[in-house]
C-alpha cells in the first residue's frame, strides 16, 4: 500500500490515460510501420519496436497496481507537531549552516527539484517522528549529516 497526496494520486491517474491513450497506439503504429518493412526476422526496427511496447506495457501495469493500492491521505488530519509524511520540512545543516526545505511524499510522488523526497530516502527515514528544535544524525551515502528541525508544517 503505497500512501499518497490527493494531488499525487490524480496526476499517476492522469499519466496512465496518457499512456494508455496516446502512448499506447503511438507504439502499435510504430510495430504495423516497422512490419510493413518486410522480412520480421532480420528486422531490428520491429524488434525495437516491440521491445518499447513491452516496457509500456510494463509501465502501464506498474501504474494500474500502484493506483489499486494508493491510500490517499487526509492532511486534515495531519498535524504539525512532528515529522511524517506529506509534512514539510525546513532544517539547517549543522556543519556548513545551510539551509533546507523537503516536503516528505510517497514513493511515487518524489520530485526532487520540486522539494519532494520520498519517505523511503534516508534523510526522510531519520526524520520522522522528530520534532522542532531537535537535532538528528543521518547516515547518508556521502557520509553522515547532522540537521536541527527549525519548522514543520503541512502541505
Amino acid at each position: 500500500m503505497a500512501y499518497m497526496s490527493q494531488e499525487g494520486y490524480d496526476k499517476m491517474v492522469a499519466e496512465l490515460k496518457r499512456l494508455e491513450s496516446v502512448e499506447r497506439p503511438k507504439a502499435s503504429a510504430a510495430i504495423a510501420e516497422a512490419r510493413d518493412k518486410g522480412d520480421l526476422s532480420e528486422n531490428s526496427e520491429y524488434d525495437a519496436a516491440k521491445e518499447a511496447q513491452a516496457h509500456l506495457e510494463d509501465k502501464i501495469n506498474q501504474m494500474k497496481v500502484a493506483i489499486q493500492q494508493a491510500k490517499i491521505i487526509d492532511t486534515s488530519r495531519l498535524s504539525a507537531d512532528s515529522v511524517q509524511i506529506l509534512t514539510k520540512v525546513e532544517m539547517t545543516n549543522l556543519a556548513n549552516k545551510a539551509k533546507m526545505s523537503y516536503t516528505i511524499v510517497s514513493e511515487n510522488e518524489a520530485d526532487l527539484r520540486a522539494g519532494k523526497i520520498s519517505i523511503k530516502t534516508p534523510i526522510a527515514q531519520g526524520l520522522l517522528g522528530k520534532k522542532v528544535g531537535d537535532e538528528v544524525e543521518i547516515s547518508i551515502p556521502r557520509g553522515t549529516v547532522r540537521l536541527r528541525i527549525d519548522k514543520i508544517t503541512i502541505e
